[in-house]
């Protein structure tokens, strides 16, 4: 099982790059690897690595600036025995686009949303452990959590991300506060049973078709510079 980015934003409009925010949620013990083109099946696929289960919670394929983003969701926490992981989906959403559920078998998955924002239009899916809804998305500033008190982040925060530039204003709103022990904060730290759970990773990714520039930090809070990443 892969623990899924817990904050999303995608701004989009036609005829202008996709922006997205992925913030990532996750046992501060669990390896990943910085984005990277580390799937040699999709050599044109560019997102981090989970080392554990060696999947991705957000990938972006190059040539058609098409970005997918897994986030967990509360209804079926736990897969079941043999069910493929959830950091398989961002690699099929942006490989195959709308089309990628006929390349997984979904029965006995744990629950997520999967989000696939393209030049084109900007869709989600909601996998509640026994149906896939499909939403499209109109033009304009999104979004997206894991769920449950979680949702209060977009209610918190979805005015400021519409109103910021990006990715400057953005980075900035990331920036404002310390990591938190509240699930409605953008970042987060939780410690439980001599375990920490945190906000792990920040990436901002900027993609059109044959383009992707994308910024990335370990620690996103904290204000120092986030490491670049311009494929084309």
């Amino acid at each position: 099982m892969i623990a899924g980015v817990c904050t999303v934003v995608v701004r989009w409009a036609g005829g202008a790059p996709t922006r997205v925010l992925a913030l990532r949620d996750e046992l501060t013990g669990r390896d990943f690897d910085a984005p990277g083109a580390w799937w040699p099946e999709f050599p044109d696929v560019v997102g981090g690595r989970d080392r554990t289960a060696g999947g991705t919670w957000c990938a972006t394929r190059v040539p058609t600036g098409v970005t997918a983003l897994v986030l967990n969701r509360p209804q079926k926490p736990d897969a079941e025995p043999g069910a493929p992981s959830r950091g398989v989906l961002p690699l099929l959403g942006a490989v195959h686009g709308e089309a990628w559920p006929g390349h997984v078998q979904l029965n006995g998955m744990a629950s997520f949303l999967l989000v696939l924002a393209a030049p084109d239009g900007l869709v989600t899916w909601d996998f509640d452990g026994a149906q896939l809804t499909t939403t499209h998305h109109p033009a304009g500033t999104w979004m997206v959590t894991s769920g449950g008190p979680e949702d209060r982040k977009a209610d918190r925060f979805l005015p400021a991300f519409t109103a910021a530039d990006f990715p400057d204003g953005w980075e900035r709103l990331v920036t404002n506060e310390p990591p938190q022990d509240d699930p409605g904060a953008l970042v987060v730290r939780h410690e439980q049973d001599g375990l920490v759970y945190a906000t792990v990773f920040g990436e901002l990714i900027e993609a059109a078709p044959g383009r992707l520039h994308l910024e990335h930090s370990r620690r996103p809070w904290t204000g120092e510079p986030w490491e670049t990443l311009d494929v084309s």
